[in-house]
């Protein structure tokens, strides 16, 4: 970490009649990004890391949008899903202009080290600067997708800047299934020219994407009382990551890694099975996984003999990709519990080794594209249910059905069940395209840097979109911001200051 660290702790208080009020007091309070260029944006984003908004918690978020385009004397609009759209006149000389969609969404990823003490239900984030870089202590720090939402603030905000008529669409829930695009109406809207700012790289400007959705596998389990000594396993140290921009990285999987341990415990000697558990999110890649068992005093060495081997084996096998990798057991007490049957234990094992997870097809059309993947991201064990929930992704249509149901083949073959959700579509490369043709030409221009066009295995909202307004010309992009719903998320605070000439730029340009 850099010496010029600083630290703010961002706050929001529900009770406000008004969340404009008090606005430039908290960010001189508040202060972390008052030096940060650009001010507005920063100043924004701020604010907005001080209101929990986490993938289905943005009633306030959402509220706080609608207090801004009340204070701007906006039109406005909200729906009961918390999406909300802000429009505004184009300036003089483009009131004529095609109007601009400006699209983000609300929602975050929550994920957060061990050591970390805090309610994303209430409490907001810790932002510190250290050199280039914006981060929050020990946890997300939701750029993705919040830096969409103070561009979008800061320009509805600035009467100064040449800009078409705007119409700012942000959705909720994004991070879950693009929750929110999927539920908007968006038939009041007349732009057909939409950015979205939801893309981690700068300079590479998604022209498609992969469609995907959360698959939730259930097997019923059945228990009996053991006694033994209780042995807590843990798999810990990955990288973790997104699950779709990211799954091409071959970092581990904590949830399978786990599995991959229980199932060598099962060769080597005997033990019985109390609790399960692993990751957080379906589309973020699971750092940690961890395990209660019992085990008879005869079987203990083997148990830490075998714990050891996989230890070393696994820092071998991913010292390139995760060379945190560890694989640990803690013993506990001598105790009573009730544990998986043996019948419950052999389906588990069964289930989590035999799942496909990560990278299935790369695509034959554009050369280092994932078409196919699929990430488990969350396990759970409780009295009664093993869950295992997958997050699906391919740009082939087809593809993610029939992977699916190799998940619902398994999963009922053992007896379980499996239920899909936040089905979305994929979005379709546009060969003509005058959104992507002014987008490179000004990022050309600006920077006398070449652009690059590119597809993505990551979801995006422009497929829903697409499908709700016809002849959409959309492109997707945004600042460097890496490490995504993973603690160890940065923003640039240079790439943004780039991204944000460049939006004003393409809006300057756009009446041409």
């Amino acid at each position: 970490m850099s010496q010029d660290k600083k630290y703010a702790t961002c706050s929001f208080d529900p009770q406000k009649e008004s969340l404009f009020e008090k606005r430039k007091e908290q960010v001189i309070t508040m202060g972390v990004c008052e030096n940060l260029e650009p001010k507005r944006v920063f100043a924004y984003f701020e604010e907005i890391c001080g209101i929990p908004h986490g993938s289905g918690n943005t009633k306030a978020i959402s509220d706080y949008c609608v207090s801004f385009a009340k204070e701007h004397n906006l039109r406005w609009i909200q729906d009961e899903s918390n999406n909300v759209i802000i429009f505004k006149d184009g300036s003089k000389g483009y009131e004529d202009s095609e109007p601009v969609i400006i699209q983000g969404h609300m929602d975050m990823v929550c994920e957060k080290e061990n050591h970390v003490e805090i309610d994303f239900e209430k409490d907001g984030l810790k932002l510190y600067v250290d050199g280039d870089f914006l981060k929050a202590e020990g946890t997300t720090l939701g750029g993705d997708d919040g830096i969409a939402v103070a561009y979008a603030l800061a320009i509805l905000e600035d009467d100064s800047l040449p800009h078409p008529p705007l119409e700012v669409v942000l959705t909720v829930d994004e991070e879950i299934g693009l929750l929110g695009a999927e539920s908007i109406d968006l038939s009041m809207l007349k732009g057909r020219k939409l950015l979205n700012i939801d893309s981690d790289e700068e300079g590479i400007f998604l022209t498609s994407c992969a469609g995907g959705l959360r698959a939730d596998c259930r097997m019923p389990v059945s228990r009996t009382e053991t006694e033994g000594m209780e042995y807590e396993l843990l798999v810990t140290g990955l990288k973790g990551g997104h699950s779709g921009s990211e799954i091409h990285k071959e970092r581990g999987n904590a949830v399978m890694l786990l599995g991959r341990v229980l199932y060598e415990l099962r060769q080597s000697g005997s033990f019985s099975l109390e609790t399960l558990s692993g990751g957080l999110k379906d589309n973020a890649i699971p750092r940690e996984a961890k395990a209660l068992i019992l085990v008879s005093e005869e079987d203990s060495k083997e148990l830490l003999s075998t714990v050891e081997r996989l230890n070393k084996t696994l820092k071998q096998e991913y010292r390139s990709s995760d060379e945190g990798v560890t694989v640990s057991c803690r013993k506990l007490e001598q105790k009573k519990a009730q544990t998986l049957t043996d019948a419950s234990l052999i389906r588990i094992l069964f289930m989590l080794r035999a799942m496909p997870f990560g990278v299935q097809n790369m695509s034959t059309e554009i050369q280092g594209l994932v078409e196919t993947s699929l990430n488990p991201g969350i396990m759970t064990l409780a009295e009664e249910e093993f869950f295992l929930c997958f997050s699906v992704r391919s740009s082939v249509t087809s593809r993610k059905y029939e992977l699916t149901e190799r998940l619902a083949f398994i999963t009922e073959f053992l007896g379980g069940e499996l239920e899909m959700h936040g089905d979305y579509p994929a979005w379709e490369y546009e060969p003509q395209s005058q959104v992507r043709g002014l987008m490179a030409e000004t990022y050309r221009d600006l920077f006398q840097e070449e652009p690059k066009l590119q597809a993505i295995h990551a979801g995006l909202e422009c497929g829903i979109l697409s499908g709700k307004i016809e002849h959409l010309d959309a492109i997707s992009f945004g600042p460097n911001n890496y490490d995504i719903h993973t603690p160890q998320e940065r923003l640039s605070i240079s790439s943004t200051e780039k991204v944000w000439k460049l939006i004003l730029e393409f809006l300057k340009r756009s009446h041409l």
